[in-house]
């Protein structure tokens, strides 16, 4: 073991602080990595406070990794010391389900492992995730990052990035689509950028009037308030698909109606309630409601090679790590344009 420094959290209303953890040496096929920056996702803020339950303390977030190769077993065939690499959501998974043979490892039927607060495969050892100074990695859950990219603009491709990208592969958005994105945040602005970069007609959806100006400059051809009765009534039968990226609670009907007939809502989201959506808003137009998680390891290597090809970053705000519970509240106040990020040098 190698005990490395990180930030957890203790308690679920204490602020995250300095805290070392142990490392496992790298095994045959392990990669470690040296974490150069960090991405601030939403998940880790309900995680470091146990609002979706089962949070084990003390536990160190982060999922959006960027680094660079210090180690490698002597199994390793994808990497070697010096590569700039990758770690999104999940560091494992069980290799012989039939969703991991299908290279959708986040959908493992038999648990995949997620970068932190999560059962590693042994189903004993919790993972810590990327508010750390390294991390180690089984190489087939290692991504490969250009460096054609401003690194810190990356990080947040390995969650937001993915988490996006992969509905609007998966349901085959092409150039003259009508897709609304629900929500300008994290999720949402990267939504917007990689559809309206596969050629669809893009409209940003939202309560905020303030948000007009960014969605246009991250490249929205539309922007709609939804707090206007008439502005919803007149996009009715409009999208192809919708991406809502919001977590808060809100209503589904109100946005079925803005789909074609055949057209696709796709829910990134999970409000903390139930939600109560009325049958006739699917059954009138065969519109479908569904859900989407982040995508694979190949996918989401492919979503690096597309990002890297199309000059598609995350926007960013630099952070350094003793600023990260500010951040956590500035995230929730919706003060970050679009995902903090961490810059590891500080820790």
């Amino acid at each position: 073991m190698t005990q490395v420094k990180s930030y957890a959290a203790h308690q679920a209303d204490k602020p995250l602080a300095p805290f070392q953890i142990d490392r496992r040496e790298p095994g045959a096929g392990d990669v470690e990595i040296e974490i150069l920056y960090c991405g601030v996702c939403h998940s880790d803020i309900h995680t470091a406070r146990n609002e979706w339950g089962g949070t084990q303390y003390p536990v160190v977030p982060g999922h959006e990794i960027v680094g660079k190769v210090t180690r490698v077993g002597n199994e390793v065939s994808k990497f070697k010391i010096g590569d700039t690499v990758g770690v999104g959501c999940f560091v494992d998974s069980c290799g012989h389900c039939d969703s991991c043979k299908d290279h959708q490892e986040q959908y493992c039927e038999n648990g995949h492992t997620q970068t932190y607060n999560s059962l590693s495969q042994d189903k004993k050892t919790i993972t810590y995730g990327g508010y750390s100074s390294h991390i180690v990695v089984t190489q087939d859950f290692v991504l490969s990052v250009s460096d054609k990219l401003p690194l810190e603009k990356v990080a947040p491709l390995l969650c937001a990035g993915i988490t996006t990208y992969s509905p609007l592969k998966y349901w085959g958005v092409k150039a003259g689509d009508k897709v609304a994105v629900v929500g300008l945040g994290g999720l949402g602005h990267m939504a917007v950028k990689l559809a309206a970069s596969m050629g669809a007609e893009v409209t940003m959806l939202s309560r905020s009037p303030k948000k007009a100006k960014d969605a246009k400059e991250l490249g929205a051809h539309h922007f709609a308030l939804t707090t206007e009765k008439e502005t919803m009534e007149g996009l009715a039968n409009t999208f192809n698909f919708i991406i809502d990226t919001v977590s808060a609670e809100h209503d589904y009907n109100e946005y079925l109606k803005l789909l074609r007939t055949n057209g696709v809502m796709v829910l990134l989201g999970i409000p903390p309630t139930p939600s109560d959506v009325q049958a006739v808003h699917l059954v009138m137009g065969r519109r479908s409601l569904v859900g989407s998680l982040v995508g694979g390891i190949k996918e989401t290597q492919e979503m690096l090679d597309y990002c890297a090809e199309h000059n598609i970053t995350s926007d960013v705000e630099m952070i350094r790590m003793d600023q990260i519970n500010e951040a956590y509240e500035r995230t929730l106040n919706g003060d970050v344009h679009y995902r903090f990020v961490v810059d590891m040098k500080s820790l």
